[in-house]
C-alpha cells in the first residue's frame, strides 16, 4: 500500500463509507454474502445507483472482496481466470418487496484491491473507480474495514498523483476530477461525454472538494492552495519532462485498457445471463453507438464478441 496515507484522509473516507443507503442494496449484499460465505471479506457499493439512490431503476455496482479466489469459487477455472485477469464480473437479480433489484458485481481479492488502488498498479481500472465515492456495505471485522478504507484513500492519492501533472500549472477542483475521470474512462471502453463527466463531479462536488483539500498534500508534488471567498484553486511547479511522461503514460493506459477491456468483456460473456445483450447495452449506454448481432453469431458468443468489438471500433464507440 501507499505509505503516506494520513489518518485525516482515512477518516474522511470512513465518513463517506458509512453513508446510509436504501435497504435494497443491503439486501443485494446479503445475497452475495450467502453465495461467497466464509471467503467474503467486504462488499463495496459505488457507481450510478449509489449516486441516484434508486434500486429499482438501474443495476447496482458492487465489489465482493474475498480472501482467496479458490475459496470463493467451486470451479478452479473461474478462480484461475480471476487471478490472471481480475476481476470476474457476474449478474445478480432478485425480488425484494415485490420489486426486482439487480446488481452487476465483481469478485476481487482483498490483496488485489489493495494493490490495484496503489501506485503499484499502472492502469487506472481500480484506482480510477475507487477514487470516487463508495459505501462499505459489509466488512468482516474492523481490521478489514480499516484495510478497505485505506485502499480507498490510496486510490485517491494515486489518482491525484497521476492526473495533476496533466493539468495546467493553475487548476481548480473541478479541473482535477473532470479531466482525471475523462482520462480514466478513455483508458477503458467507456468514452463518456464531457457533460456526463461534469454531472459525476456535480453529484458529489462537496465531497470532492473536501477530499482534494485533504489528499492533495499527500501526492509527490508541491501544490500550493490559493483560498478565495468561495473556492480553492491550486498551483504546481512540475517540470516539462514530468508532464510529458505523465501524458505518455495515459496514452499507454488507453491502449492497454482497450485490450484488457476486450478480454474482460469476453470473459464476462461466460458469466452473464444474456451477457452479449448486456455488453451491447452497456457500450450503447456509454457511447451512443448500437450494433445488431445476428442469431447465427449469437450461437458463438466469443466469435460474436470479436465481430461486434470490431464494428464498434469502426464506428468510434471506444476510441
Amino acid at each position: 500500500m501507499n505509505t503516506s496515507i494520513s489518518q485525516k484522509l482515512i477518516t474522511l473516507i470512513k465518513e463517506q463509507c458509512l453513508q446510509p443507503v436504501a435497504p435494497e442494496f443491503h439486501f443485494l449484499a446479503d445475497q452475495l454474502l450467502k453465495k461467497y460465505a466464509d471467503a467474503a471479506q467486504a462488499v463495496l457499493f459505488y457507481g450510478s445507483c449509489l449516486r441516484s439512490g434508486n434500486a429499482s431503476n438501474g443495476i447496482a455496482d458492487l465489489y465482493v472482496l474475498v480472501d482467496d479466489y479458490h475459496r470463493a469459487f467451486k470451479r478452479p477455472i473461474q478462480a484461475s481466470l480471476n487471478k490472471l485477469l481480475p476481476p470476474n464480473v457476474f449478474y445478480l437479480e432478485r425480488s425484494y418487496n415485490q420489486i426486482t433489484v439487480r446488481s452487476k458485481y465483481a469478485v476481487l481479492s482483498l490483496n488485489d484491491f489493495l494493490k490495484g488502488t496503489s501506485t503499484r498498479w499502472f492502469h487506472s481500472y481500480l484506482w480510477g473507480r475507487f477514487a470516487q465515492p463508495s459505501v462499505l456495505l459489509y466488512a468482516r471485522n474492523e481490521t478489514v474495514a480499516t484495510q478497505v478504507q485505506t485502499g480507498l484513500a490510496q486510490a485517491t492519492t494515486t489518482f491525484l498523483s497521476r492526473v495533476v501533472p496533466c493539468l495546467p500549472a493553475t487548476f481548480s477542483v473541478r479541473d482535477i476530477w473532470t479531466h482525471g475521470l475523462r482520462l480514466s474512462y478513455r483508458a477503458e471502453l467507456r468514452a463518456e461525454r464531457p457533460e456526463k463527466i461534469a454531472k459525476l463531479f456535480d453529484a458529489n462536488a462537496h465531497f470532492y472538494k473536501n477530499l482534494t483539500q485533504v489528499a492533495i498534500s499527500e501526492i509527490p508534488y508541491r501544490v500550493d492552495i490559493n483560498t478565495t471567498k468561495h473556492d480553492h484553486t491550486y498551483h504546481t511547479q512540475i517540470s516539462e519532462n514530468t508532464r510529458k511522461t505523465c501524458q505518455g503514460a495515459w496514452k499507454l493506459r488507453s491502449f492497454q485498457g482497450k485490450m484488457l477491456s476486450v478480454l474482460r468483456l469476453s470473459k464476462a460473456i461466460t458469466t452473464f445471463e444474456n451477457g452479449l445483450d448486456y455488453i451491447l447495452w452497456k457500450i450503447e449506454r456509454h457511447s451512443g453507438v448500437s450494433i445488431e448481432i445476428s442469431e447465427k453469431l449469437r450461437r458463438k458468443p466469443l466469435l460474436a464478441a470479436l465481430v461486434f468489438f470490431w464494428r464498434l471500433y469502426r464506428r468510434g464507440a471506444f476510441r
